[in-house]
């Protein structure tokens, strides 16, 4: 169980890392013509194909395996307390884990066939491309209401079962509720959910390996003072 918690707790860290790169390569590197022609897109795809692909497998498909191992995780921590709640919260991660990854699938393949496309005709393959990222941010990045709903029923849950600390589990309710806000579609709700939920990912890991430590301690602590 510790041995579980911790990795979880480092996996948790992680994917505020992921995040944050993500942050900082689209923010800072990303020069996506979005006014230019069908050509010149496809151009810009291109020339950034490795790029944009290595980033999109470390943002869904990285971070979605980090996310199955927190998933079960958080489920082995919190299942002694038998609340409903737990398992309906799991069930949208494990949901959540699903759609992440098809996302990085989707995009580096459909990236990969869109430029084939680009052969024939940039505007095809503008097309297909732009029918390729609505996929991708239905599934894994413009609507957060999954992922929104896990930490929110997760924090719910370890506010009652005193778990975590209260000031952490009351950000995964804000966390929680402003990805399920990213119905409205309006980009500040969800950048306000990337920009809690790191914050939340780094104090969980945080938390999970103290408390991994604090619990193999324990029973050595117990047996010298037994003696």
């Amino acid at each position: 169980m510790n041995s579980l918690q911790k990795i979880a707790g480092l996996s948790a860290i992680f994917e505020a890392f992921i995040y944050i790169a993500a942050f900082v390569y689209f923010g800072a590197f990303w020069r996506y013509p979005a006014e230019g022609s069908a050509p010149d897109k496809m151009a810009y795809l291109a020339d950034n194909q490795l790029v944009f692909s290595l980033f999109y497998f470390l943002m869904y498909a990285v971070f979605g395996i980090f996310l199955a191992i927190l998933v079960v995780g958080l489920y082995e921590k919190l299942k002694q307390t038998n609340d409903p709640m737990l398992k309906v919260g799991s069930v949208f991660g494990v949901v959540w884990v699903v759609l992440v990854m098809a996302s990085g699938m989707l995009a580096t393949v459909g990236l990969s066939h869109a430029l084939k496309l680009n052969d024939v005709s940039a505007g095809k393959a503008l097309d297909t491309w732009n029918l390729i990222s609505v996929l991708i941010e239905s599934l894994g990045g413009g609507n957060e209401l999954v992922g929104g709903l896990w930490v929110l029923l997760i924090s719910i849950v370890a506010i009652k079962a005193k778990q975590f600390p209260r000031g952490l589990n009351y950000l995964g309710v804000m966390v929680g509720c402003s990805g399920i806000a990213t119905l409205y579609p309006d980009e500040l709700f969800t950048e306000i959910f990337g920009i809690t939920q790191i914050i939340w990912f780094l104090l969980l890991g945080i938390t999970m390996l103290a408390q991994g430590n604090t619990n193999k301690s324990m029973p050595s602590a117990t047996h010298h003072s037994a003696n």
